[in-house]
């Protein structure tokens, strides 16, 4: 199993008026990992839509733990923790430069034919993608 690691800036627009990182913003970041996770299994949103489905998010779950504040360094983890022939769970972690988690959250997405809108089973081989970033 291998986790995607990626490195988030922040920003005084994602800044709220308690003077930390807003709770939107950690949504927008895993919007981030998620593509980014997307990419580096071969799978970007353009060369999925070309198989003619796509994915759709149907639930989101997050929990903070500390916040983070302008100037500070985020390290965004994503991993694959369940997948099944229509949808799969993500899992998120959010730390700072020293290891400590701020946050963490969960995505499950649901695989979507392109044409009638409805869930699409996923082929062993589209799956098999999945394999290298998951665990669990």
């Amino acid at each position: 199993m291998s986790k995607l690691a990626f490195d988030l800036e922040i920003y005084s627009y994602q800044i709220d008026f308690a003077q930390h990182v807003s709770n939107i913003v950690y949504i927008e970041w895993m919007e981030i990992g998620r593509l980014q996770l997307l990419k580096a299994m071969g799978m970007p949103l353009d060369k999925i839509a070309e198989q003619g489905f796509h994915p759709i998010l149907v639930e989101t779950q997050i929990s903070y733990k500390k916040p983070f504040f302008l100037g500070e360094v985020v390290r965004g983890q994503v991993w694959v923790t369940e997948l099944a022939k229509v949808s799969v769970w993500l899992e998120f972690s959010f730390a700072d430069e020293q290891g400590e988690t701020r946050a963490t959250g969960r995505q499950r997405g649901l695989f979507v034919d392109s044409t009638t809108s409805r869930p699409k089973r996923l082929t062993a081989e589209q799956m098999s993608v999945f394999e290298r970033f998951r665990d669990g």
